[in-house]
């Protein structure tokens, strides 16, 4: 497979990242690839965004973390606080302590697919030689491809790639990453591309 043919579609910081990731976790077939490389432009935004943006008004919190802020009056005392949003909306879940530890924040999703609480970082911890656990930036400076894959490997998503290149595979695939639909017409969009430059 030669990922050489998707330069200028994918960031070249990205390709260097691709061999890692077809090596350790498997993504090593046109389908496989495909697949991965456009879930992770659409949860990146292009591969732009290696780090999780908290920075909410208080109406997007209300609207995106309702459960958290039910009331203007909350919402407004977090409003374009993001470590104060992150450490309440992550408190006291995915192995991170409570609203006063900081985990929260500090173990926001960074990666090219959001790696997101303390237990998730420890788990990819076990495939690098850093200490991500004490280092959480290293996963959106020098590992937002692998903490990808490691993610991607974690959800049995070869499986899932390897049924096929038809729409309903690209919605499975987009489910089991997103947890519902969103963005799916990007995400095929970008899975066509990719896959004609591999196939």
């Amino acid at each position: 497979m030669d990922i050489s043919k998707l330069k200028g579609h994918v960031p070249d910081a990205v390709l260097t990242q691709i061999p890692a990731v077809m090596e350790k976790f498997q993504v090593n077939t046109p389908l496989r690839l495909a697949h991965f490389l456009s879930q992770c432009a659409h949860e990146s935004n292009d591969f732009k965004a290696v780090t999780e943006n908290l920075n909410y008004s208080a109406n997007a919190l209300m609207g995106t973390f309702k459960k958290y802020f039910p009331t203007t009056e909350k919402a407004l005392l977090y409003e374009r606080k993001p470590e104060k949003i992150g450490n309440c909306v992550y408190a006291n879940r995915m192995d991170n302590g409570d609203e006063a530890s900081g985990d929260g924040y500090k173990y926001r999703g960074r990666g090219y697919i959001q790696l997101t609480g303390k237990v998730n970082y420890k788990a990819f911890d076990k495939v690098v030689d850093e200490d991500v656990v004490a280092s959480p930036e290293l996963v959106a400076t020098k590992y937002p491809l692998l903490s990808a894959g490691w993610y991607w490997n974690s959800r049995a998503l070869n499986v899932s790639s390897d049924k096929g290149a038809g729409d309903d595979v690209v919605t499975e695939v987009t489910k089991k990453v997103n947890g519902g639909v969103n963005g799916l017409d990007d995400r095929l969009k970008h899975f066509k591309t990719f896959y004609s430059l591999l196939a």
